[in-house]
Order: structure tokens, then C-alpha cells, then sequence
């Protein structure tokens, strides 16, 4: 079960890094991006947020996968493991089918075609993945306490 710790350790630090990553989109970048747009384009000098969020999901992803094939034997510790993956899941497919198609057009089109009613709709809706990445992390922190228990 030492395996199943570190790697449930390894899940909730990086579900954790992914809640204050979108903390900071939030409550930062997303106030100040759709009357600048430049600001989250690349290839005009504004932030990359591809490099964090492509890292840290893998990561994330890899890492609740791995708890969950270690901590298996442990029924209280793999259910919330189970919940931590599904939450993620969704937040991940929903921001591949929704938001990332969208945040990709919002790289690449010329700042003066983007609209800030278009911006600010996709800030606004985007602040609703926050709450499933937080179970997530809740998710993963909870199995962390189960663990304990049982080492």
C-alpha cells in the first residue's frame, strides 16, 4: 500500500497545482483577456496556457490512474479514487469538445475580431469546470486519509 500512497500523494498534489492553476485563469487572466486578447496569444508576446494545462492533466490523469491500480485492493481508498477520476474525466472531455476548440480560435484569430461579448461568455462558462476539478482534488485528498487508515 506504500505504492498506492505516494502515487494518491502524486494525484492530489497535482490536482491541487491544476485547482490554483484555474484559480489563477479566473481570477487573473480571464478578467483581463477578452478587452485585450493579445494577452493569451502566444505568438504575440501573451501567456501560453497549453504548456501548464497539457502537463499537469497528463500528470494528473497518469497519476489518479496509477493510485488506482495500486490502492485496488482497498475498496474505501478505490472508490474515492474512482470519484476523483470520473470528475476529472469530465471536466476533461467537456473542455475537449467545448473550451479548448474555442480557447485555440481565440489564440489564433486577429485581436480585432474578437468580440468581447464572445470572450467574456467563454469566461463566464469556463468558471464552471473549476467546482469539478475541486472534487477532484477533494476526491484525492479524502483517498490520501483512507490510506492512512491502513498503513
Amino acid at each position: 500500500m506504500f505504492l498506492a500512497f505516494i502515487l494518491t500523494v502524486a494525484a492530489a498534489c497535482f490536482s491541487l497545482m491544476i485547482v490554483g492553476g484555474g484559480f489563477y485563469e479566473v481570477l487573473v487572466v480571464d478578467p483581463s483577456w477578452p478587452k485585450r486578447p493579445d494577452l493569451i496569444q502566444p505568438d504575440r508576446g501573451g501567456i501560453s496556457r497549453k504548456r501548464f494545462w497539457i502537463s499537469f492533466h497528463t500528470a494528473c490523469e497518469l497519476s489518479v490512474i496509477s493510485a488506482l491500480v495500486a490502492a485496488w485492493p482497498a475498496p474505501g481508498v478505490r472508490w474515492w479514487l474512482w470519484v476523483a477520476l470520473i470528475s476529472h474525466a469530465v471536466a476533461r472531455i467537456w473542455s475537449f469538445f467545448d473550451f479548448i476548440p474555442k480557447a485555440l480560435a481565440f489564440e489564433r484569430a486577429e485581436p480585432s475580431s474578437i468580440t468581447e461579448a464572445a470572450a467574456r461568455e467563454w469566461t463566464r462558462r469556463s468558471v464552471f469546470r473549476l467546482p469539478l476539478e475541486l472534487l477532484t482534488c477533494g476526491a484525492s485528498i479524502t483517498a490520501i486519509t483512507r490510506l492512512t487508515r491502513i498503513c
